[in-house]
């Protein structure tokens, strides 16, 4: 099957919201606006497990949230950068955008961001 722009854009929309929802759900403290968008980038790509079963995925079953819902804002924002191995290896385009999200979720501008992501590996 192949899509069209709009029709790959609609899904991406449609996608984004369901993570900001989720985002919206399952943090119980204040976000900044950077804060919200760096997690809702976080959930975008490991999950958010809101379904709460019984096997442990992406932002809903993470120290980072359980660190955050406590109001430890440092201790979550460093733990975006566990989240950079794939079957156990560290990946380097994973190493790079935790590094971003944790700017982002730190305060820092999204185009600064991304530069020190990219710079990290």
């Amino acid at each position: 099957m192949e899509w069209t722009q709009q029709q790959a854009d609609s899904v991406f929309v449609d996608d984004l919201r369901r993570f900001e929802r989720d985002v919206l759900s399952l943090v119980k403290v204040p976000l900044t606006q950077c804060q919200f968008d760096a997690l809702v980038s976080f959930a975008y790509n490991v999950g958010s497990d809101i379904d709460a079963d019984t096997i442990p995925e992406g932002l809903g079953d993470s120290t980072l949230l359980r660190k955050l819902n406590t109001g430890d804002y440092d201790g979550a924002a460093r733990e975006f950068r566990k989240w950079n191995k794939n079957d156990g290896k560290v990946m380097r385009g994973l190493t790079r955008r935790r590094v971003a999200e944790e700017c982002l979720f730190r305060g820092m501008d999204a185009a600064a961001a991304i530069k020190n992501g990219v710079a990290a590996a």
